[in-house]
């Protein structure tokens, strides 16, 4: 009953527990991505050794990320088509 409370925002009745999850994980690899930047500036400061675990970090949220993407949207085509998953 989005309609009862008018302060809440717009946008709290439209997204699921799916598009959170996404709106996270897309939050999370933004944040680690400008933190990796950050390193990049100052390459003197770091390793090649951490450097390469940053940056593998960095690909497994991405990669984490996009594959939520693809169960969800596999999960609305089923939904949509009328397959119980």
């Amino acid at each position: 009953e989005i309609d009862d409370h008018p302060d809440w925002p717009t946008w709290i009745g439209k997204v699921d527990f799916g598009g959170m999850k996404l709106k996270l994980i897309a939050s999370i690899a933004a944040i680690s991505a400008i933190h990796l930047l950050g390193i990049f500036m100052t390459p003197e400061k770091i390793d090649g050794m951490t450097l390469g675990w940053l940056i593998a970090i960095q690909c497994t949220i991405v990669v984490s990320g996009v594959m939520l993407a693809a169960m969800d949207y596999i999960d609305e085509r089923a939904k949509a088509i009328g397959h119980k998953v």
